[in-house]
């Protein structure tokens, strides 16, 4: 019975654990050919430029850095002061998952953190952040930072977007998204990329790459330009101006070219599905979140948890508030979903025949 929960091929605890997608690959191969220029002075890295201004339709200022963290963390500092705050989701990366990165590349500027279900801002509750105080005693709040996908797997429309910049811009602050999974959200909605950032008021955008199939490179995106003003400074500073940039651009200009980036999210948002619907048939196994994008966070016992792990699966528990989270990948096939399927059935069943046991 325990064979049936060894995984022959993929893992769900990340899509990080995927490899490079084809796409992205084939363009690091082209662009290892001759001498170019470095530090992001070349052909490659403009073209990727040229292609991000295409897909969000308006002359934005792009810069590619190596991580997510670097991305979020540089971009927020460069729209505060020390003596700002940033108001963020409990459960957002910012918070959660950056070891201080944001408050270290800031000098000390503060985040605030705010609840709301299924991983989205309370509006009101942000609202309340903001007005809460207005003495020289308390950070000023001068950015909210909104997660797409958000870090449970659901999604803000347009309106939300909209209605979360509307108050922020009512208050002052500006916007930041972070889009670790953002092409996620755009095949999850099906609407243009613009519509999700800067046509509903988002003045920076973090664009996830490696999520997304990438080996390393996260696109931070100014739509207002001006806000772009020596942000290639704080790169070199922090260490995230690449020497041979192009192997960090070239990737984009495959991912973006044939609409590679939107299929692997599409695959990847069909499998987490698939998943869901087959995991949700289980007794004893609950679906915790509205399944938007490409993960599923599941509530099982923790005898079905350990037997699963004992059996070499790996997935997170620590992300969103219990429970447990799979990932799908572009990488991830319908065979990988459904012998997950099959190891969770497999083992719940167990537990429950168990001494003792409940489903």
């Amino acid at each position: 019975m325990e064979a049936d929960l060894k995984p022959t091929y993929n893992q769900f605890a990340s899509d990080n654990y995927a490899g490079i997608c084809p796409e992205a690959w084939g363009a690091m191969q082209e662009a290892n050919s001759g001498f170019v220029p470095s530090y992001g002075d070349d052909l490659w890295t403009e073209r990727a430029c040229e292609h991000l201004r295409q897909v969000f339709e308006t002359e934005c200022q792009v810069f590619f850095v190596f991580n997510g963290t670097a991305a979020n963390s540089l971009a927020l500092a460069s729209l505060c002061r020390s003596y700002h705050s940033v108001i963020c989701h409990e459960l957002a990366h910012a918070e959660t998952d950056e070891c201080g990165a944001p408050e270290f590349f800031s000098n000390g500027t503060k985040l605030l953190h705010v609840n709301g279900p299924d991983g989205k801002f309370d509006l009101a509750e942000v609202e309340r952040i903001i007005t809460r105080r207005s003495d020289i005693h308390y950070p000023r709040p001068k950015v909210l930072s909104l997660t797409q996908a958000t870090e449970v797997g659901t999604v803000y429309t347009p309106d939300e977007i909209g209605a979360a910049s509307e108050l922020a811009k009512r208050h002052g602050l500006r916007v930041q998204m972070d889009g670790a999974r953002f092409a996620n959200a755009v095949v999850a909605l099906n609407v243009a990329p613009a519509e999700l950032t800067w046509r509903a008021g988002v003045d920076v955008l973090c664009l996830g790459g490696a999520k997304n199939g990438m080996a390393v490179g996260e696109a931070v995106v100014f739509f207002d330009r001006e806000l772009a003003h020596e942000f290639d400074y704080r790169c070199k500073q922090a260490g995230q101006l690449a020497s041979k940039m192009r192997f960090i651009s070239a990737p984009w200009i495959g991912m973006l070219e044939g609409g590679a980036w939107l299929n692997n999210a599409r695959h990847a948002n069909g499998c987490a599905a698939l998943l869901e619907q087959h995991l949700a048939a289980i007794d004893g196994i609950r679906i915790m979140y509205p399944r938007q994008a490409n993960s599923v966070f599941v509530e099982m016992p923790e005898a079905v948890a350990a037997a699963l792990r004992q059996a070499g699966w790996h997935f997170y528990s620590f992300i969103g508030s219990g429970g447990a989270r799979f990932m799908c990948s572009w990488q991830t096939t319908e065979r990988d979903v459904l012998q997950l399927s099959e190891a969770v059935r497999t083992a719940s069943s167990a537990a429950g025949r168990a001494p003792g046991g409940t489903v």
